[in-house]
This record gives C-alpha cells, sequence and structure tokens, in this order.
C-alpha cells in the first residue's frame, strides 16, 4: 500500500484560500506562514483550484506573486507545489538539461521512476511549456551510452505485467556476459533489457542473474562500470525494486552526502508527496535509524525548513 503525505483537505473553500493567500501576498510584509498552512495543505488538484480562484479574484497569476513575493528555497517549495506533477517533472528536466552544468542526478532520478503514462505526460507537459522535444534536448545535451539509456527511457515503451519465465535466464545470461564484457553492443543490450522488459520480468530476470553469477546485479554493475551510465542503471535496478527505498537512498544522500543538496530534497519532497512520501519516510528510517523529519530539521532553517516538514508530515516521535 502506497502512500502519500499530503492527501486531498476536506471542507476545501478554493475561494477562502485564494482570499488568504492575496491577504497575505498583498501585505506590506508577507504571511509566510499563511502560505505554508495552505499550500502545504491541500491536494495538488486542491492547488491548482485554488490558483483559478486567485486569478478569477485579483487577475494575477499566483505562481507569478510567488516568485515576486519569495525567494531563496522557499520559494522553490511554494513554487514548486503549484505545479502540475507532469509540468514539475517537465520542469525540473527543462532546467536539468539547460542550466549551466547539466543536473545528470535528476535526469537519472526522473526517468529511472516514472511509469509509461507518467512519461508521456512529462513529454506532453515540455512541448507545452518549453516548445521544444524532451528527446531532442537529452540527445543533444548527454552523450554517450548514458545518453542512449536515457533516450530509451523516455520514449516510455517498457512492457507493463508480461512476464515470461522461459527467457529469464537468457536475459540473464546477456546482462552477466555485458558485466563481463563491457563492448559497446553489449552495454546496448544491457540497457534494452533493463529499460524496456516489465517489472515483472526484471524481477525474474534478477534472481536468474544471482544464480547464474553468484552476485547481486547491483554489485555486478557497480564493478563493471562508472559515471552516470552506472549510476543510471543502477537507479533503473533500484527502482524495480521498491521505489521508496530508492528515493529514500537519494535523500538520505542529498541530504548528508552533499551538505545538504537543497534542489534534491525539494525535488523529491514535492514530487513524491501525493504517491508515496509515507512510505519513503518509513525506509528512511528503517535504512538510516534517524528519521527523515529529524534530518530535515537539522539541517534546514526558517520558513524553508517549516516547509518541508510540512510537507514531510512527521509523527510526534520524529521530532
Amino acid at each position: 500500500q502506497t502512500q502519500g503525505t499530503i492527501l486531498p483537505a476536506p471542507n476545501f473553500n478554493p475561494i477562502m484560500d485564494a482570499q488568504l493567500l492575496g491577504g497575505a501576498l498583498q501585505g506590506i510584509s508577507c504571511e509566510k506562514d499563511v502560505l505554508i498552512d495552505i499550500l502545504t495543505q491541500r491536494c495538488n488538484s486542491q492547488r491548482l483550484m485554488i490558483a483559478e480562484a486567485y486569478r478569477d479574484m485579483y487577475g494575477r497569476d499566483l505562481i507569478t506573486d510567488l516568485n515576486e513575493n519569495l525567494s531563496h528555497h522557499f520559494k522553490d517549495v511554494m513554487v514548486g507545489l503549484m505545479y502540475p506533477p507532469a509540468s514539475y517533472d517537465a520542469h525540473e528536466l527543462w532546467h536539468a538539461l539547460k542550466g549551466v552544468d547539466t543536473e545528470e542526478k535528476c535526469l537519472i532520478d526522473i526517468l529511472s521512476s516514472r511509469s509509461n503514462m507518467e512519461i508521456f505526460q512529462i513529454k506532453e507537459a515540455y512541448l507545452m511549456q518549453y516548445n521544444t522535444d524532451l528527446q531532442q534536448d537529452i540527445d543533444s545535451e548527454t552523450s554517450g551510452h548514458f545518453r542512449d539509456t536515457l533516450m530509451n527511457l523516455a520514449q516510455g515503451t517498457r512492457m507493463e505485467g508480461y512476464a515470461d519465465p522461459s527467457t529469464a535466464a537468457q536475459d540473464a545470461m546477456i546482462l552477466w556476459e555485458a558485466c563481463q564484457q563491457k563492448t559497446g553492443e553489449h552495454k546496448n543490450m544491457l540497457q534494452m533489457i533493463l529499460c524496456n522488459r516489465s517489472h515483472q520480468q526484471l524481477w525474474m530476470v534478477f534472481q536468474e542473474f544471482q544464480n547464474i553469477s553468484g552476485q547481486d546485479i547491483v554489485d555486478a554493475i557497480n564493478e563493471c562500470y562508472d559515471g552516470y551510465f552506472q549510476e543510471l542503471l543502477v537507479a533503473i535496478v533500484l527502482c524495480i525494486r521498491d521505489k521508496p527505498s530508492y528515493f529514500a537512498y537519494r535523500l538520505h544522500n542529498a541530504i548528508h552526502d552533499f551538505g545538504f543538496h537543497n534542489k534534491t530534497v525539494i525535488r523529491i519532497l514535492i514530487a513524491r508527496s501525493e504517491i508515496d512520501l509515507m512510505n519513503i519516510r518509513q525506509r528512511y528510517k528503517e535504512r538510516y535509524g534517524k528519521s527523515l523529519f529529524h534530518d530535515i530539521k537539522h539541517f534546514a532553517s526558517g520558513h524553508y525548513e517549516s516547509a518541508l516538514l510540512a510537507i514531510c508530515a512527521g509523527d510526534t516521535e520524529d521530532y
């Protein structure tokens, strides 16, 4: 049972919320607590209704007003919450591809973890928002086998629900050879299998791989490959096995290995808030001993901290 931390608010009144937001934004000093109370406690579809009511009421765009009145990471959180999920992913991918430096880890996080349907919606949103094709941008901004694998994932053509035990051993053998030989052709076969087989099929393939090689597939990939290609392959495997565990691991890295990598923390919390953030929190606590709530509290501060904690939605024992 996957579960998010943000659920639809009961007794929801978009007009009243829009009024409160207007008051908070138009005042002499911006009332940030009001913004947090409303925007982190409404689900995405409710926030979109608030934005509509806000436009009707003030003749202004809520995202524009948030951008103008807020700053730094707090602004990123509040504005990020206002995008529909596919538009938010598209927005993040665009900045990852078109920023000063390509942000490979953002590309990996999004493209390795989204379903065919989600990929399709992201591509549509990307085209609408930026008037350019996501696959073309991946093609021009990345390179090598890393690019080929991203391009494959961005097609959104993974088989769904289909599993064939008779070919699982064959696929496992191909993966095993790819880890031994490491030629261009083997790398192609490796990414073709990981990007196109159904999740059910790959579960069997990973089991067969263990039987053939006596090694877990993640360990084998880590031993044989390096760089972003290796990170992407591992992310695909981890997302197939257990998506919440993957995101718990990415959050822990972002909080501890990079001295709090704000962009990653914000992106994962917002993107997963209505899907499986509750499960991610659970895996985080099990794996790292400290709660996600505790670690955010330790590293962030001010209204930015309050906003992240509100999305994370901790329990009393998390403090």
